[in-house]
């Protein structure tokens, strides 16, 4: 099984960090989606991208919007707060610095490729967290550019939690493609019925109402077939599948995202063990196509 598809190549850090743009509270997500779609891109090979950032402080958890998370994710209502939580609160923030028009990249068509979060202390959700994102490094592949967003929350001056998240700027580039390993699916299959509506169901909650994971129509519209599962909604259905496996902190969950799921969909969930840490991995139902793999360490 593949674990994280990382560059060999070297990384490039953003250009001189920018003030972080600081609001008093996150920024509507309709209006941000509205922006997104009409923001363009002036990114040219070899471009460093800003040192960007964005952040919201005195950030409350509401009790209600939690157990919605839970419910569509299927997370426990009573477990504790989800690792994939905070970044779905936190993604107004990443959207906040895409639209800015001294982000060369477009804001629609970024390719989600990995995501990993890490759970570093436990906190009460009656406490105000400061959240940030900010632009991290980029590193031109076969593929084109990959580029980081860096996520932190902290609670009375700790740092509890920060996630990366690398996406795809799709264009040519003179980088040789190297060889993809296959991935296999280990242990016992679990069969997964994925609905049609969990795109609208999660965007509900989430506020990412982006049309590809809305509606077959909306979807063709960006070259889908058919909507697509929200790759953040996948790692955390994986994750409520393995919530009683996990600890209240002091962990990291990775995944690669590696194939859309297609809605609605018949899926197969393996998880296994390999030398104290748990490895799993979401296929299709003929078990020959990997949506992502993923490991907790």
């Amino acid at each position: 099984m593949r674990i994280m598809n990382k560059s060999t190549h070297t990384q490039t850090p953003p250009t001189a960090i920018s003030a972080p743009m600081i609001m008093r509270e996150l920024p509507s997500m309709p209006s941000l989606l509205g922006q997104a779609v009409f923001k363009s891109g002036s990114y040219s090979l070899g471009d460093s991208l800003p040192g960007l950032s964005a952040q919201v402080n005195d950030l409350v958890i509401k009790p209600e919007h939690l157990a919605a998370y839970k419910k569509v994710c299927e997370f426990d209502a009573e477990g504790n707060v989800p690792a994939t939580y905070l970044h779905m609160l936190a993604f107004p923030l990443v959207l906040k610095i895409l639209i800015q028009q001294d982000f060369p990249l477009r804001a629609m068509g970024q390719v989600h490729l990995r995501n990993e979060i890490s759970v570093l202390a436990a906190f009460d959700i009656k406490q105000p967290i400061n959240m940030s994102a900010g632009v991290g490094g980029s590193v031109l592949t076969s593929r084109g550019l990959e580029w980081d967003i860096d996520l932190v929350a902290t609670v009375d001056n700790q740092t509890v939690w920060t996630s990366k998240s690398t996406f795809l700027h799709r264009c040519k580039t003179a980088v040789a493609r190297g060889r993809i390993k296959a991935i296999a699916g280990k242990g016992e299959p679990h069969n997964w019925s994925v609905p049609a509506d969990i795109g609208r169901r999660y965007a509900r909650v989430s506020g990412d109402y982006n049309p590809i994971h809305l509606a077959d129509m909306t979807a063709k519209l960006f070259g889908f077939k058919r909507a697509i599962a929200h790759g953040m909604w996948s790692k955390a259905r994986c994750l409520a599948a393995l919530e009683h496996q996990l600890p209240e902190d002091g962990y990291s969950v990775a995944v690669n995202f590696n194939r859309p799921l297609f809605l609605p969909a018949q899926a197969l969930f393996f998880t296994h063990e390999l030398k104290g840490k748990q490895q799993f991995s979401l296929f299709n139902q003929r078990g020959d196509q990997s949506h992502l793999d993923g490991l907790i360490f």
